[in-house]
C-alpha cells in the first residue's frame, strides 16, 4: 500500500504538470500496487477506502489514455491535493450512455492483460498425435482467416470447442499450437481473470471480454478448466456464480453469429467434461475427447522430452519405451523422464572410481566407472572437488537402463475407472480426438 500511495503521488504531480504519458505510467503502477494489496487486506475499513482511491485513479488514468489517444480534448491542470478528482467532472455533464461507455472501456483496458503478445513458439508438428484434434482446430482456425472464400452461403466455421480428456494429455499444449499457428488474437483466460475482480461485477467482465474479442475479431478466447466457471447449474450455487454462468450463455450464443470479419472462436478445456453445464455443453459445436497417447507418440515424447541431452538410445529402444508405458500420459512422460535426466548425477554422486575420457571438443573430462574399468583411479566427488578439480567431472550419458531402473516404480496418473467416464461421454456427446 504504501508503495502504491508513493506512486499515486508521483502520478499527481506529473498529472499537474500535464506530463500525460509520465502520469499514465505512474497511475498504472500504483494501481498495480494497490491491487496486490487488496488481495490481502482483511480490513473491511481500509478495503473500502483503497477501493475508492483505486476507482479514482482508474478514472484519471482512463482519462489521460483518451487524451494521448486523441478521443478526449486537453484540459486544465486538475487541482487540489487528488488529481484523479479532476475525473469527476470531465465532459461537462454528460449522460448515462457516456458513464456506461466509460465503464466499458475501463473493464475492456483491464483484460489486456489476457492478450498473449508473445507467441508460444509451440508448431502443430510438436504436438504428438491427436491428428483428429488437430484439423478440426485448423478447420476452425486457420482456414476461415486464410481462405475466408471456403466460407460462403450456409458453410459456416466452428464457433465453439470443446477438448476434454483426463489430464496431462496435451489440451493446453494443443492451445499454445493454436495460439502460435493462428493469425488471430489470442486470449488466454482462467477463472481467477474474471471471478476475482470487480467486486460483483463479474458478468460485466465476462461481456467485456466478449465485446474486445469482436473488436479485435478474428479472435480466440481460450478458457482453460473450463468447469471452474461453467458448472452445472442447482439449488446450492450462489446469485453471483448463476450470473456468471448465464452471462456466459448469452455471451457464447452470440459469439458465432455476425459477418465472417467479427470472428471469434470459443475454445475451452477441461478434466470433467459432465461438471460443465449442459446449455453450455451445447453452445460447443465440437466436443472432442483428446485420450491418452498410443504408443508411437508416447515414443516420440519421450525423445522430445531427452533433447539434446547425452543420450545413447536407439530408435528401437525409443519405440521400446512407447510399448512399456502404456496408460501414461504425456505429463507422466515427462515425470519419468525428469527423473532419469537425474539418473547420472546421482551415478556420478556415488562414484568409487573415475576415468578420464574427451568430450565431443577433444577436452579432458572425469567421469564415473565401475573399479575394473580400464583407467579406473579411487576417488569421490568429493575429493575431486578439493584438489579443484571438480569443473572436469562430467556426469555420464543417459541409457536404456536407466529408464528401466526408472519405469520400475512410475505409475500412470490416469486410472481405468477415469478412461470409462470420459469414454462414456465421448459415447453420449463427443467425438475421438
Amino acid at each position: 500500500m504504501q508503495k502504491g500511495i508513493e506512486l499515486a503521488k508521483e502520478a499527481v504531480e506529473a498529472d499537474h504538470k500535464q506530463e500525460w504519458a509520465q502520469a499514465l505510467e505512474l497511475y498504472k503502477r500504483a494501481l498495480e500496487y494497490f491491487s496486490t494489496h487488496l488481495k490481502y487486506d482483511k480490513n473491511p475499513k481500509s478495503r473500502e477506502m483503497i477501493s475508492n482511491k483505486f476507482k479514482e485513479y482508474l478514472d484519471r488514468a482512463e482519462y489521460i489514455k483518451g487524451i494521448l489517444d486523441g478521443r478526449q480534448p486537453a484540459e486544465e491542470a486538475p487541482s487540489g491535493q487528488n488529481g484523479a478528482a479532476a475525473a469527476k467532472g470531465r465532459g461537462g455533464g454528460g449522460g448515462g450512455g457516456d458513464s456506461k461507455q466509460e465503464e466499458l472501456d475501463k473493464m475492456k483496458s483491464s483484460l489486456g492483460s489476457a492478450i498473449l503478445e508473445e507467441k508460444p513458439n509451440v508448431k502443430w508438428d510438436d504436438v504428438a498425435g491427436l491428428e483428429g484434434a488437430k484439423d478440426a482446430l485448423k478447420e476452425a482456425v486457420i482456414l476461415p482467416v486464410k481462405f475466408p472464400q471456403f466460407f460462403t452461403g450456409k458453410r459456416k466455421p466452428w464457433s465453439g470447442i470443446l477438448l476434454y480428456g483426463p489430464p496431462g494429455t496435451g489440451k493446453s499444449y494443443l492451445a499454445k499450437a493454436v495460439a502460435t499457428e493462428a493469425d488471430s488474437t489470442f486470449f488466454s483466460v482462467s477463472s481467477s481473470d474474471l471471478v476475482s475482480k470487480w467486486l460483483g461485477e463479474s458478468e460485466k467482465l465476462v461481456s467485456s471480454l466478449f465485446a474486445l474479442a469482436r473488436e479485435k475479431a478474428p479472435a480466440i478466447i481460450f478458457i482453460d478448466e473450463i468447469d471452474a466457471l461453467c458448472s452445472a447449474r442447482g439449488d446450492n450455487e450462489s446469485e453471483a456464480a448463476r450470473r456468471i454462468k448465464t452471462e456466459f450463455l448469452v455471451q457464447m450464443q452470440g459469439v458465432g453469429h455476425g459477418s465472417d470479419d467479427k470472428r471469434v472462436l470459443m475454445l475451452g478445456a477441461t478434466n470433467l467434461p459432465y461438471a460443465l453445464d449442459q446449455a453450455v455443453r451445447r453452445r460447443f459445436d465440437k466436443r472432442i475427447y483428446i485420450p491418452l497417447p498410443e504408443a508411437p507418440a508416447r515414443a516420440s515424447m519421450f525423445k522430445i522430452h531427452l533433447g539434446d541431452t547425452p543420450n545413447s538410445l536407439t530408435q528401437a529402444e525409443f519405440d521400446e519405451l512407447g510399448r512399456k508405458t502404456e496408460g501414461f500420459s504425456g505429463s507422466d512422460i515427462a515425470v519419468v523422464v525428469k527423473d532419469v535426466l537425474m539418473q547420472p548425477v546421482r551415478k556420478t554422486q556415488d562414484a568409487t572410481h573415475f576415468r578420464r575420457g574427451a568430450d565431443a571438443a577433444g577436452k579432458e573430462i572425469l567421469e564415473p566407472c565401475s573399479p575394473g574399468d580400464q583407467g579406473a583411479f579411487p576417488a569421490t566427488l568429493q575429493t575431486l572437488a578439493d584438489k579443484g578439480l571438480a569443473g572436469k567431472v562430467h556426469p555420464p550419458a543417459i541409457s536404456f537402463r536407466d529408464f528401466e531402473k526408472v519405469l520400475l516404480r512410475a505409475r500412470p496418473t490416469v486410472s481405468p475407472s477415469d478412461l470409462a467416464i470420459y469414454e462414456k461421454f465421448t459415447s453420449e456427446f463427443g467425438e475421438e480426438g
